[in-house]
């Protein structure tokens, strides 16, 4: 069986965790499909992603306020696929699981991938996690909301989603520990929930060519009590009101969820799962339409059309991707990600991509067996259900901060340099800088100077990190004895 790493907050900190749910006994009805289709399919979900993001960016936050006015759309990749981090976050996973046989990877080994190869063309949480990662701060403390300031909302929940739906064909439940495993890297809260459902909506796609069955599931992986649940169910609900205008439900969308004021209006979570959420129900199971959608709803769309495009890759295989006479060159630039490969495919980021669906295939009990002279997996199908639901941030800040108390206050104490500024970080973010600040003055003082030295992380707290999150963290900063930097770096270029 799959070795069990999850990286949860409270279980890196030994504390029982009340926001997992126990795995649900798997449904006693099976799936046979023909070995040949799931694969094509794993691969159409892959190049569909591709062709959405890439497809995408020059869509990406142009249409906010208004939607867009893409009229028609015609797929293509003239030049082969490029490295983006819709995708090639993953791909760099996708290789280590591959090389170690392991679909979980270690947090400090996770920790050691992202020095080595992620560097560049990095935003948002992603970015601000990478400077945390340089004083010591691993995942999933990189993730967290009292941590990083992003992660309460931050779009990874969604983008980093689609490899885990796709190596886990017609186990959604299997998707989702894995989705979660990889994206609380960067965030919690409502944007697992994201996590859980598109993951389980991929996965299902292997079963289903009906949207709306597909949506089910998503629903399904969700807790109840989460506002995704709530917006699933309102988009679905709007769309069967205006099922002839998009635009309608676009306005709806825009109504309940655009605050128009911060960050997370554009790169959130909610506002874009909600528009991709409709992409899928107004393109009707034809996979231009959906993503010609995903670009017209707008803000973050490429990773929208990122997400649909999977979905309807796999319900439509690669077969028939390219049977369609769209311009796609097999290629897959490097343009981003150190000491990676610099020839790699399309065909052969599929290659991997397969193998590692055999192999969760396998590591789920299934068997591979010959029905009328063809090699078919029987599947032992999963019911989709939520996996993990809303923490209580409250409540785990604090047990957080319990637990970390003594091992700041050491810390700072020995002095020791590599130390100190993750100990005079964490100090800040927990609400614990005040005590030290007076209790210890000098070795407090050596702490911060230890932080200030550090001028990657000074950067993201100070002028990478979003409103009201990051302006709450910047105060306690300041208070704690912390000085602004003089001078901005461009941090996603270096």
């Amino acid at each position: 069986m799959m070795k069990k790493h999850t990286i949860t907050i409270l279980s890196l900190i030994s504390v029982g965790s009340s926001t997992c749910l126990a795995a649900q006994p798997a449904a006693k009805r099976r799936h046979d499909i023909p070995v040949a289709v799931v694969h094509d399919k794993v691969r159409g979900g892959l190049l569909g992603e591709m062709l959405g993001d890439l497809n995408g960016l020059k869509h990406e936050m142009k249409y906010i306020d208004e939607p867009g006015n893409v009229v028609s759309y015609v797929p293509e990749l003239p030049q082969g696929a490029w490295t983006d981090d819709d995708t090639d976050i993953e791909w760099i996973y996708v290789l280590e699981m591959q090389r170690s046989k392991q679909m979980m990877i270690s947090p400090q080994r996770i920790t050691e991938l992202w020095k080595r190869h992620i560097n560049r063309f990095i935003w948002c949480s992603h970015l601000y996690l990478r400077q945390l990662m340089d004083i010591g701060i691993e995942p999933p403390l990189t993730g967290h909301v009292a941590i990083n300031p992003w992660a309460d909302f931050n779009l990874s929940g969604q983008f980093i989603s689609e490899t885990w739906g796709m190596i886990s064909p017609g186990m959604p439940r299997t998707a989702a520990r894995l989705g979660l495993h990889y994206t609380h890297l960067s965030i919690e809260g409502e944007p697992s929930q994201s996590t859980q459902m598109f993951a389980a909506m991929i996965s299902t796609a292997y079963l289903t060519s009906d949207i709306q069955e597909i949506l089910d599931a998503g629903e399904a992986a969700l807790d109840p009590k989460s506002e995704f649940h709530r917006i699933i169910r309102d988009v679905r609900r709007w769309h069967s009101e205006n099922p002839g205008d998009w635009r309608a439900t676009r306005k709806l969308i825009k109504y309940s969820h655009y605050g128009g004021e911060d960050q997370r209006d554009r790169n959130g979570v909610i506002l874009n799962g909600a528009a991709t959420i409709a992409a899928l129900l107004y393109g009707n199971g034809d996979f231009v339409e959906t993503v010609r959608n995903a670009f017209n709803f707008g803000w973050d769309c490429d990773n929208n059309a990122a997400m649909s495009g999977t979905i309807l890759g796999v319900i439509k295989g690669h077969q028939w991707l390219m049977s369609q006479g769209w311009d796609i060159q097999d290629r897959f630039r490097n343009t981003s990600r150190d000491d990676m490969p610099m020839d790699e495919t399309i065909t052969h980021f599929g290659d991997r991509m397969v193998a590692l669906t055999d192999q969760v295939i396998k590591e789920h009990g299934a068997m591979k067996m010959m029905v009328a002279g063809e090699p078919v997996y029987r599947l032992k199908a999963e019911q989709p259900a939520n996996i993990e639901r809303l923490p209580d941030l409250k409540h785990e800040q604090e047990v957080m901060r319990k637990h970390w108390k003594k091992e700041i206050e050491q810390s700072i104490a020995k002095g020791n340099p590599d130390g100190l500024a993750r100990a005079a970080y964490l100090a800040i973010c927990l609400d614990l800088a005040q005590d030290l600040r007076r209790s210890h003055p000098g070795q407090w003082a050596r702490a911060l100077a230890a932080l200030q030295s550090r001028p990657k992380v000074m950067q993201v707290l100070f002028y990478e990190s979003p409103i009201p999150a990051g302006e709450a963290l910047r105060a306690k900063a300041v208070a704690a004895g912390l000085a602004r930097p003089e001078q901005k770096i461009r941090l996603w270029m270096e």
